[in-house]
């Protein structure tokens, strides 16, 4: 078993509220001097940016877990994580055709560049990418999962945009065994409030807006092999973790 170092929530310049310095090879060479084993790169909805990340952390050894984060019907935010690049571009489809059809005002929200792995802008994303999607929040897990993926509820603590600061519970049939937690100081409370948490494994990742903002390699995860695929098994068994 490895015990690897990551950062599983990362955004890049297509996420609006992204800094523009924030390309995908700007990202992973980040992650290269920081010494992180595994990243995910996670923009708002899409995950079209994946394609040059994937070409630079390849070259640079570096894991890349593919995937976005989805807002879903009820404004909770999931990240999903997919073990390839062609299911997350399968997932970017899907989530973009039930994306609210709000053109994206670039001077208001911020600029959604598609990159390639030279830095160069190569396209933009017409509509605007922090809007929900018509994707409930329970559907997101079977959805992942059935592309081999994981979703994982993002920051559970935090007061906007979380399952529980938007629903108040967690709903009856969902499946999830991981969670994303901001401060992991406040994992007892959440439990204690939340007893489906309880069995759940928490994880902390830096949702990165900002290139500074990058984990250092501090959070552990212990996968079979370094690879996308052993570190969505992991997530979904925790007990392995």
């Amino acid at each position: 078993m490895l015990s690897l170092s990551y950062d599983l929530h990362i955004h890049s310049c297509l996420s609006p509220c992204g800094d523009d310095e924030s390309t995908p090879a700007n990202i992973v060479g980040m992650a290269y001097v920081k010494g992180l084993d595994v990243i995910a790169l996670t923009d708002h909805n899409s995950a079209a940016n994946c394609v040059a990340a994937k070409e630079v952390a390849d070259a640079y050894g570096i894991t890349l877990l593919c995937g976005m984060e989805i807002t879903t019907d009820e404004e909770c935010h999931v990240v999903c994580l997919l073990p390839t690049l062609d299911k997350a571009l399968e997932l970017d489809e899907y989530v973009a055709k039930r994306l609210m059809k709000v053109k994206n005002e670039p001077a208001i929200f911020g600029n959604q560049f598609i990159m390639d792995s030279d830095d160069k802008v190569i396209g933009t994303r017409e509509h605007l990418l922090i809007n929900a999607a018509a994707i409930s929040f329970e559907d997101v897990f079977p959805l992942v999962e059935s592309m081999g993926g994981v979703a994982i509820p993002a920051h559970v603590d935090k007061s906007t945009t979380s399952v529980i600061s938007n629903l108040g519970f967690i709903p009856p049939d969902c499946t999830f065994k991981t969670i994303e937690v901001k401060n992991m100081a406040r994992l007892d409370s959440l439990k204690e409030a939340h007893p489906y948490f309880q069995t759940c494994k928490a994880i902390t990742s830096s949702d990165a807006h900002y290139l500074g903002d990058i984990n250092e390699p501090v959070n552990f995860i212990h996968a079979r092999e370094k690879s996308p695929e052993a570190i969505i098994d992991a997530l979904l068994h925790p007990t392995i973790l």
